[in-house]
């Protein structure tokens, strides 16, 4: 009788098998996904709390800046920890405990009384763990369960985040207008708290755990958990930090994100409200974007897979800039078709960069791709956390928001030229075997 070795051990693998008529990694994909919806929640929300905060507490928007800014600076630095750490304990351990911290964090600003606990709550505990379930995760299972689609699977992926937004958007706008933005916050708890359960019963965290190749590639043993995963996340850095492409991709992408979630997704709804159109409406629109969001980013995805991605970066950027400089002449009381026009060209451009930047880094740096990416995703929060909270200072001191969109409309134009400024080539080999 032939033997097999147990499955348990990381040396000798299960025995390869034949997968089924549809592959694992695509179950993967899609518990990837529903997860990322349902923590999707925290996201929808700052940029409706601003106003309602302000009304009862009496706090500035500058300070309600602050916290939203902490929370987006710690999304971005947590990530590429949490991609490491997943490298040390898997993805579902990383993902499931994440998603617990986000749960606590949101119930918890129902009991705040301070503007320093919301920075607490909401900015610390709900940016830890909102971090580890950054784009890094989505780059994390796509790097592992695909060799072929990678492209396609990252944008999916990433529209999952808009996904989200396109459910709880219009449903906390209705909270908050018709009951106060404390039903709104737990029910962004329990959203994630919701899906805990999925993570844990059904995700994976390699292929060699079912005994399958990754799809579209060759079977390979699951590599032994790596030790240090704080030191390899540093390590890491300092070494893809040498070189030309990691400025570049870091820069394009912390002007993506103070064009997006730093500004759009938090002041998008307090400017419009400025011109006198109602909250829900305003909330309505943002909505819309995710709409198209899924649409732009998923063909993103299929773009990447066939066309160069420094181009497509370029193009995004420069078409991005176009869109905000005009924005201020489109806002009303009311909405009108240019206003359409515009959040249906922002939805299809709003993450559309993710996929060629993913690419790039797994092109640039190999094994480490995800790691590197978590550090680019780094600069992306710190860039959206600056508007954010610059946003509301402006509000403050100009009374009006017009200065920002200029502002972010010149930066999308230096992203398009630092785009093309990226090499095409690997500038050597993998940093994996140094880095660990």
């Amino acid at each position: 009788m032939t033997q097999t070795a147990p499955a348990s051990t990381a040396t000798t693998p299960p025995v390869p098998r034949r997968p089924g008529r549809i592959h694992r990694a695509w179950f993967v994909a899609a518990v990837a996904f529903v997860t990322i919806i349902g923590s999707a929640g925290f996201a929808s929300l700052p940029g409706l709390l601003i106003e309602p905060l302000h009304a009862e507490f009496d706090w500035s928007r500058g300070t309600i800046g602050l916290a939203v800014s902490v929370n987006l600076a710690l999304y971005g630095i947590t990530a590429p920890f949490a991609a490491a750490l997943m490298d040390r304990f898997g993805i579902r351990r990383v993902v499931a405990l994440a998603l617990l911290v986000i749960s606590g964090g949101s119930l918890a600003t129902v009991w705040m009384t301070a503007a320093w606990q919301l920075v607490l709550f909401w900015g610390v505990l709900v940016g830890l763990g909102s971090g580890s379930m950054a784009l890094a995760f989505a780059a994390t299972v796509t790097n592992r369960w695909f060799t072929a689609r990678r492209g396609l699977v990252t944008g999916i992926l990433t529209a999952a985040g808009a996904s989200g937004q396109l459910v709880f958007l219009p449903l906390l706008a209705w909270l908050v207008d018709q009951h106060g933005w404390r039903p709104a916050t737990v029910t962004v708890s329990l959203s994630a708290l919701t899906v805990v359960p999925f993570v844990w019963l059904l995700l994976r965290d390699h292929p060699a755990d079912v005994g399958l190749a990754p799809y579209g590639g060759e079977y390979a043993a699951k590599p032994a958990p790596v030790a240090g995963a704080a030191r390899r996340a540093v390590t890491v850095l300092f070494k893809s930090a040498r070189t030309g492409p990691f400025w570049l991709l870091a820069g394009t992408f912390a002007i993506c994100g103070a064009s997006t979630n730093g500004l759009v997704r938090t002041h998008f709804v307090p400017a419009a409200h400025d011109h006198g159109m109602p909250v829900t409406a305003a909330a309505g629109l943002l909505a819309v974007i995710g709409v198209f969001d899924v649409v732009g980013t998923v063909a993103s995805g299929w773009f990447t897979d066939r066309f160069d991605a420094r181009r497509l970066l370029a193009v995004y950027y420069a078409l991005r800039g176009v869109s905000l400089l005009l924005l201020p002449l489109l806002l009303a009381p009311s909405v009108r078709p240019p206003l359409i026009f515009f959040i249906v060209f922002y939805g299809l451009d709003w993450v559309a960069t993710v996929p060629p930047t993913i690419a790039l880094c797994r092109e640039q740096y190999g094994d480490d791709g995800a790691i590197v990416f978590g550090w680019v995703l780094a600069s992306h929060q710190i860039g959206a956390a600056v508007v954010a909270f610059l946003g509301g200072l402006a509000r403050d001191v100009f009374g009006s928001y017009d200065v920002v969109w200029y502002a972010s409309g010149a930066l999308c134009a230096m992203a398009a030229l630092m785009s093309m400024a990226i090499r095409g080539r690997s500038p050597g080999p993998a940093l994996t075997a140094t880095a660990r």
